[in-house]
């Protein structure tokens, strides 16, 4: 991950949180006060944000100590301790917010995919996520989707072509699908596979006809998926997505999909329940 774009966001975060400054904590701490603690886990998951956690604290004063005992994509367990942190009380307790806030989202978002990877085990099937994240975390909430076990679509426009309906609907003609494919073919650099989206079994023998190199199912039942396999015969890579949930995820799987596409990784994933406990060391009096 870009470390340069990590640490924008969040020195964003930190901005946003913090104002001009944590009145309640410079109010009520004493300056010289340190502190130490853990953060723990609540429920159980696949951790994710651990290493983005600690640059929080990093940010919010060097001298917080940061030390990982957990690592991201492990299983974790209720009451597990997954880091200790140490140092000035101020900048712990003005970071805790939004460390937290990054390891619950992304946590939660690894513990999401996990489960929809175990749903398809032994398919053969792959987990992948989409573009539905959270606008300036996508690097983030797609290492998440790793971590769970899951695999990556294209991080933005640039990384591949995906010729959806609306694309379709501004070429228009009964051969829109051809005319598409081939102009993607004419356009982007010839690294770059081109993707089709088609609704029904006659535009996905048009897309196979016109040499699509992957062709998302959108939307269709399942036996009509399963005869879209049949057709294909392994002549594309097929991507199956739109309203797949937990409970109809494996029957998906099953009918020999390549890929199978949710939106619900990031965009509905609940954050895992992580909190921070800490202990202020009181100062010493002097003499």
């Amino acid at each position: 991950m870009q470390g340069d774009y990590v640490r924008r966001i969040v020195q964003l975060a930190l901005a946003e949180d913090l104002g001009t400054g944590d009145v309640t904590t410079l109010a009520t701490v004493p300056e010289g006060l340190q502190a130490s603690g853990y953060l723990l886990a609540k429920s159980p998951g696949v951790l994710s944000g651990l290493e983005v956690a600690a640059l929080v604290f990093h940010e919010v004063d060097p001298a917080i100590t940061f030390e990982p005992l957990a690592a991201d994509g492990d299983r974790i367990a209720p009451g597990q301790h997954l880091a200790r942190v140490s140092g000035p009380a101020r900048g712990i307790l003005s970071a805790e917010r939004v460390a937290l806030n990054f390891l619950q989202r992304l946590s939660g978002v690894a513990t999401l995919t996990a489960r929809y990877v175990e749903a398809v085990e032994g398919t053969g099937a792959r987990i992948i996520d989409t573009r539905k994240t959270t606008p300036g975390m996508r690097l983030l909430e797609k290492a998440a989707v790793r971590h769970g076990g899951g695999h990556n679509h294209r991080v933005g426009l640039s990384d591949g072509v995906l010729i959806k309906d609306n694309h379709l609907a501004a070429i228009g003609g009964s051969d829109r699908i051809a005319r598409a494919v081939a102009a993607a073919r004419a356009f982007a650099p010839h690294t770059l596979r081109i993707e089709v989206e088609v609704t029904s079994l006659e535009e996905l023998d048009q897309a196979l006809a016109a040499g699509a190199d992957v062709i998302l199912l959108d939307n269709m039942p399942i036996p009509m998926m399963a005869e879209a396999v049949r057709r294909t015969a392994g002549r594309a890579i097929l991507e199956a997505s739109g309203g797949i949930t937990l409970e109809t995820v494996r029957q998906v799987a099953e009918t020999g999909v390549d890929l199978i596409s949710s939106g619900a990784l990031t965009h509905s994933a609940p954050a895992l329940d992580i909190s921070l406990e800490i202990e202020l060391q009181p100062e010493k009096d002097t003499p």
